[in-house]
């Protein structure tokens, strides 16, 4: 059982420290043998730590548990415009050194800055302290346009409901995208955004280009493995290409055709997982054509070739 310890500090905001107790907390879905520990560490002082200025958390971990966690999150700060508390900087560094992963939600980012775990690294935090977050650490290569940025051992997320994304995304990571799904259907939210799609949308979009383009990405999900164009996609939508691909930008933060790879990835993962098909009837069943362009595709998505992703999460699965 791998075991989650969640950074609790005074003033930090209560939703996103409801975020990776909600993922992480729940009971595992049906025939997941091992889950998560969710462990709060919080300082050990008289009076306990409050959050969201009223909530009042009170745990028998300190800070010190962190360094023997296998996951570390780090919530929103109380104040961006503050330095983060010494002993949670210290504590989240040695947990790093210690092999732990490291996971901020929102102004968290400004923790793992502070211990330099993002020195030379793609982050992200909420688009309005972006730029705070690169002036005071001119080392961390902030990218604002994005829900959240995987490292490895380091991921940072943007705010509020991107943090779900981001713990969507671990748990995807550590059980496979089946796991995922059904967990993300338990808390009746989409089970899967990629990382790079956009933090927020410029314009809102109307309630009738909301419902058609709802209905066309179904019908496309349907019909992953056909040759969909953007004007089969714009032909159902009831528009044409360029209309579509407008409301594409500013509901998904990318274009109809970015949009059908990711989804064809994604099912090949869950494929690769779930089944012992070949490579060449998975690239078939997703739409990508021929092994060649699934793995040409897969690789850069994923960082790594179709089957060493098979045989490494048969693995995780066996462990």
């Amino acid at each position: 059982m791998a075991t989650v310890a969640l950074a609790v500090t005074d003033g930090i905001p209560l939703f996103e420290l409801a975020i990776p107790t909600a993922v992480f907390g729940l009971a595992p879905p049906e025939g997941v043998a091992s889950w998560y520990e969710l462990v709060v560490c919080a300082p050990q002082r008289p009076g306990g730590t409050r959050a969201g200025g009223w909530f009042l958390a009170e745990t028998p971990h300190g800070l010190d548990a962190l360094a023997v966690a296998d996951t570390v999150i780090v919530p929103a700060c109380h104040d961006a415009a503050d330095d983060p508390p010494a002993d949670l900087v210290d504590a989240v560094r040695a947990a790093h050194e210690a092999g732990a992963r490291v996971a901020s939600v929102c102004t968290g980012a400004f923790v793992l800055a502070a211990a330099g775990l993002l020195d030379g690294r793609r982050a992200t935090t909420h688009w309005s302290y972006a730029a705070q977050l690169a002036e005071r650490y001119p080392a961390v290569e902030v990218d604002a346009g994005v829900l959240y940025v995987d490292n490895g051992s380091v991921l940072t997320s943007a705010g509020k409901a991107a943090g779900i994304d981001l713990c969507l995304h671990m748990v995807r990571a550590d059980h496979g995208a089946a796991v995922a799904n059904d967990l993300a259907r338990r808390m009746v939210v989409a089970p899967h955004r990629p990382g790079g799609q956009a933090q927020f949308i410029a314009e809102p979009v109307p309630v009738e280009g909301e419902d058609r383009l709802a209905d066309v990405l179904a019908w496309a999900l349907a019909r992953l493995a056909e040759p969909l164009t953007v004007s089969d996609l714009a032909a159902r939508a009831h528009m044409s290409p360029r209309q579509l691909t407008r409301l594409f930008a500013a509901a998904t933060g990318t274009t109809p055709l970015q949009w059908l790879l990711a989804q064809r990835v994604q099912r090949a993962r869950e494929l690769l997982e779930n089944t012992g098909q070949s490579v060449e009837r998975i690239a078939e069943s997703c739409g990508m054509g021929t092994a060649a362009t699934l793995r040409r595709h897969f690789g850069r998505a994923v960082g790594v070739p179709p089957d060493v992703y098979r045989k490494a999460f048969r693995g995780r699965r066996a462990a």
